[in-house]
């Protein structure tokens, strides 16, 4: 399934998206398995979440379900049970293969509201020049150092307008857009940004407003995102029985 996080919901963490995608699918009736043990979970398993505070068009989960399920009627009635900002875009029934494997790298928009195009070009070029560009970040174990260089496989300057001041004038926006390989540690939007400051003194006036446009499968030819469902719609001998006859939507 590919779900969309927007609005204010992007602050939510993902703790509580979890809860509330738990709710919908109990009220929208869908035959979801359950873990086995003392202390049965639903089978519902989340690939490659968007930090809290960052928007997303590209969310992804899997779902194991105890019998078949029509995706549509399951788009329908999981979105119908969402609130507002957590929408449901498209469920397709699993075939083989893992899902986490297919999502290779992420597309990113970064808006900075008030900055300055020239610098933000120069800042690019310095960065994408350099053969690494190493940044500190605080983790759950403590302060970490990495390249935040060697995952970005494209970083583009644009403008734009800026969205929460479109009712005043709408003052001009400079737009980032990145592909970003996923790896380990992950390399994030703001790690970036950070990159841009340090090679060449660039930081936005504001906080940015992040999100990620898209996920999946990569084309290491062309730099472009190819959709991580698309394997799936191909089977159609209809999706891989699990344990126990469960089958998966995801």
């Amino acid at each position: 399934m590919r779900y969309a996080k927007r609005g204010r919901l992007r602050f939510t963490s993902h703790r509580d998206i979890s809860r509330a995608v738990e709710r919908a699918v109990r009220r929208a009736g869908i035959p979801v398995a359950y873990s086995a043990g003392f202390s049965p979970h639903p089978k519902i398993s989340y690939a490659g979440a968007a930090p809290t505070g960052v928007a997303s068009e590209a969310e992804y989960l899997e779902i194991g379900v105890t019998t078949p399920s029509d995706p549509a009627q399951v788009r329908q009635s999981l979105d119908e049970s969402l609130p507002s900002g957590l929408d449901v875009l498209d469920v397709v029934e699993a075939g083989p293969g893992g899902l986490a494997d297919r999502l290779e790298a992420s597309e990113w928009e970064v808006r900075l509201p008030g900055a300055d195009r020239g610098l933000a070009e120069v800042a690019a070029e310095k960065f994408l020049a350099a053969g690494t560009v190493e940044v500190e970040r605080l983790t759950k174990k403590g302060p970490r150092r990495f390249d935040a260089r060697q995952a970005v496989l494209g970083l583009e300057v644009s403008e734009g307008t800026d969205r929460t001041a479109a009712q005043v004038g709408g003052r001009p926006c400079v737009i980032l857009r990145m592909v970003v390989r996923h790896m380990t540690p992950a390399v994030r939007p703001d790690d970036v940004l950070t990159g841009l400051r340090l090679v060449a003194d660039f930081a936005p006036p504001v906080p940015p407003e992040v999100t990620r446009l898209a996920q999946g499968p990569l084309d290491v030819s062309t730099g472009a995102l190819a959709d991580p469902l698309d394997l799936d719609r191909d089977v159609t001998r209809g999706g891989e029985a699990g344990p126990a006859g469960e089958h998966v939507a995801g």
